[in-house]
């Protein structure tokens, strides 16, 4: 048992310092020390945030219940409390201890239960709470990426970070990046136009000929994927926001493919093709500003996957007859594979919902396929909760019954965990708090080889680079490789393992390249 835990305050009386059961192996199987007939042991969740008719906030329940013994920023002190400004503690597999604590008390340990007086939701509120004043504490204290001048030192390379494409070249919120056989690099910016650079990020031009799309808040020229057998078919896939064909304002994701001539005094966009459309109608072309999702992944078998976000409406990401919240998988010409999970339900009018593959999703913006091919999104949560997910086929990621965060109004939400006999995948990791999660990318070995098969992981709130390791599936350890340089869109590995990193305020590109 681990001595260091959270002891809480309610109703004036002070909870004596508790013991933290220990960690279970699965942050998401419930804790073995929770009382029989609790929800930690498989009881019902209650995922509303609202107790009666008590409108909470998560703050104010944290001060109320939690400061006087913890402190305000967690830093402990209260009745001899211990600080949980410990990295160990900031760690997720502790999520579910601590909210197993809060809600049936350590009878033992002089702590009352909360589960009678506090909804789940509400619980799991003030454990967000907690992870949003460790992150800062830890933070202060030097928690992230080590630099010694110039270099980073990080647990298995030593690397620096150099710019490629400076602020000021013409960049405007670079979103997505690849790269051609001849090692040049395409880069597409949001306002809705495509760039090409020579292999040393010089000679940056417009490509001419790119279809018309629409910004609109996060929408406009997104995605960009060349394809993996380029040399013999020349296909170039874009990812966009499709405006409104009646003119207002308004659009939704779509995908098409095309080819590039470089012979003439401009690249030139030709032979375009259409691969994935929604038939407009004005419920799905909205003029909703966020979440398109995007990002494109070919598996090696003649299939591509990409995703669209629910634009703001989470209730239809659990909804198969609406487009939104969901990640689709079609042949690379567009065609819906024979084998997607909800073909027998595809109609005339809905033809696009026999490409779906996965649901509930919030704004996948991240989307890769590891080495052992499986597929692997990063997405936003809203306070809290970014998720990195293993995606499944047929299978529901559980947004908006379900989430590992809080509202943006500090009010409680949900819970992280479905109730028992329901069919949702849990996330793998989870960020609290959020790190705004975009771009990612698989570690390809080359330069270097002891990162090869890890995941890279943009987020734009957090300005952050992550590393993330899984095995079998499951987490094994996650590392900040870069902090601070700026809002991270894009994560792209090179061909010879550098990574690139399209960067937004200011908008350039910059690459994490070894130490030699």
């Amino acid at each position: 048992m681990d001595s260091r835990g959270i002891a809480l305050v309610a109703g004036g009386l002070m909870a004596l310092a508790c013991s933290l059961p220990t960690a279970p192996a699965n942050p998401s199987a419930p804790s073995a020390s929770a009382p029989s007939g609790s929800s930690a042991a498989g009881g019902t969740l209650i995922p509303s945030g609202v107790q009666g008719n008590r409108n909470t906030n998560v703050s104010k329940l944290y001060d109320e219940y939690c400061a006087k013994c913890h402190g305000g920023n967690a830093e402990g002190g209260g009745g001899g409390t211990p600080s949980l400004l410990v990295e160990d503690k900031f760690d997720q597999k502790w999520d579910r201890p601590f909210f197993d604590v809060i809600k049936n008390g350590l009878p033992n340990g002089g702590m009352d239960a909360y589960g009678k007086s506090l909804s789940d939701a509400e619980i799991w509120g003030l454990v967000v709470h907690i992870r949003e004043r460790q992150k800062d504490g830890l933070r202060r204290a030097g928690m992230g990426p080590k630099k010694n001048g110039n270099v980073y030192s990080s647990k298995y390379h030593s690397y620096k970070v150099e710019t490629f494409i400076p602020a000021g070249s013409g960049l405007q919120t670079p979103w997505g990046i690849d790269w051609l056989p001849n090692k040049s690099m395409l880069i597409t910016n949001r306002p809705g136009f495509v760039m090409h650079a020579n292999p040393d990020g010089s000679n940056l031009r417009k490509i001419e000929g790119i279809p018309q799309s629409i910004e609109i808040g996060q929408g406009g020229m997104m995605e960009v994927a060349v394809h993996p057998q380029y040399s013999k078919n020349g296909w170039i896939y874009l990812g966009f926001t499709q405006p409104r064909p009646d003119g207002q304002k308004g659009g939704i994701t779509k995908i098409v493919r095309g080819k590039l001539d470089l012979s003439g005094s401009a690249p030139q966009w030709t032979g375009q093709q259409t691969v994935f459309e929604v038939p407009f109608t004005p419920e799905n072309y909205t003029g909703s500003g966020v979440h398109f999702g995007t990002r494109i992944v070919f598996d090696g078998k003649g299939n591509i996957f990409f995703s669209i976000g629910e634009r703001g409406e989470g209730n239809k990401a659990q909804d198969l007859n609406f487009p939104n919240g969901k990640i689709y998988r079609v042949k690379e010409d567009g065609t819906i594979p024979s084998d997607n999970p909800f073909v027998a339900q595809m109609t005339g009018n809905k033809k696009w919902l026999g490409a779906i593959w996965s649901y509930g999703h919030r704004n996948p913006q991240g989307l890769v396929m590891d080495l052992q091919g499986n597929l692997w999104d990063t997405e936003h949560g809203p306070r809290g909760g970014d998720e990195c997910n293993l995606i499944k086929k047929g299978a529901n990621y559980g947004w908006q019954k379900y989430a590992h965060s809080i509202n943006y109004n500090d009010t409680p939400l949900s819970v992280p965990w479905p109730a028992p006999g329901e069919n949702i995948e849990v996330a793998k990791f989870r960020w609290l708090p959020s790190i705004g999660a975009c771009g990612l990318d698989l570690g390809k070995g080359g330069v270097f080889p002891s990162w090869k098969g890890d995941l890279f992981a943009g987020g734009l709130s957090g300005n952050s680079v992550d590393r993330l390791r899984f095995k079998g599936g499951e987490f094994v350890e996650r590392e900040e490789i870069i902090v601070g340089l700026g809002r991270v869109r894009e994560v792209a590995t090179a061909p010879d393992g550098a990574i690139y990193v399209a960067i937004n305020q200011p908008d350039s590109i910059i690459r994490i390249v070894p130490v030699k």
